[in-house]
């Protein structure tokens, strides 16, 4: 396991992880990010992201956490906390 890996994050730490991701990605594209937090609806509502940016923020998640809750198929999530938990296991 990498340096990088988290082990079994508290949902906080993913949170907040999902955050820096959004900013960063966010702030590629030019835009300015709204403050992100746990009851942050991904997809349609106030983010400037879309479903590709989404499926990197998977990716990223899943190389920096070691876990791929998807892996046996997609599982419904809106928020960030929601998608966050799924990193718990």
């Amino acid at each position: 396991m990498s340096s990088s890996t988290l082990a079994t994050p508290p949902v906080a730490d993913v949170e907040a992880e999902i955050g820096r991701i959004l900013d960063r990605m966010i702030a590629e594209k030019g835009e300015t990010a709204p403050t992100i937090g746990g009851d942050t609806v991904l997809l349609g509502g106030t983010l400037p992201i879309d479903s590709l940016d989404l499926a990197v923020l998977v990716t990223e998640l899943e190389q920096k956490t070691g876990q791929d809750p998807f892996a046996d198929g997609f599982i419904h999530f809106q928020t960030v906390r929601e998608l966050a938990r799924l990193y718990r296991g």
